[in-house]
């Protein structure tokens, strides 16, 4: 399915002005080879620690966008090459994170989209903590599991219903 941010947006105004059609600030950076990806949202919040994130790629993606909300932290990166490959391999459509990725070339030959703040060389805590299917609110927009997420070069939009035809 062909989609734009920005037609979506002209087209759903009244969903805007709702709150029903969230509009994410534009401050993050693009990987992987889609440069544009939509499905629903699967959530999960943790805090410079990626096992959850490993967690969730292991399973079905069923065309789903794993949306990662890591605390904006600028201090270490929540997926890295050897994950996005795990999310190309089961079938996610992509991965929102509120941080930071690595190896930013294995991530770009990636048959997925990926979107997050910055790129930064150090791994993540592996301890096991976080929360995974939970209500998010990151850069002031809230996420729920089951949202639609629209992506493209424009922009990103969380929906609470599906947005195209």
């Amino acid at each position: 399915m062909s989609f734009a941010t920005t037609d979506l947006c002209d087209a759903h105004e009244d969903r805007i002005a709702q709150g029903s059609l969230r509009i994410v600030p534009p401050t993050y950076l693009a990987w992987g080879k889609r440069n544009a990806f939509h499905g629903q949202a699967h959530t999960l919040k943790v805090f410079e620690d990626n096992s959850l994130v490993r967690t969730a790629l292991e399973q079905a993606g069923n065309g789903r966008i794993l949306v990662i909300d890591g605390g904006g932290s600028l201090r270490c990166a929540l997926l890295g090459g050897n994950l996005g490959v795990l999310a190309q391999k089961n079938g996610w459509a992509g991965v929102l994170v509120y941080g930071c990725v690595r190896d930013s070339d294995e991530l770009d030959a990636c048959d997925i989209g990926v979107r997050a703040l910055a790129a930064h060389p150090q791994k993540s805590l592996k301890k096991g903590i976080g929360q995974e299917g939970i209500d998010i609110v990151f850069d002031g927009v809230k996420v729920k599991s089951g949202n639609w997420i629209y992506v493209d070069r424009d922009g990103i939009l969380v929906a609470d219903e599906s947005c195209h035809a």
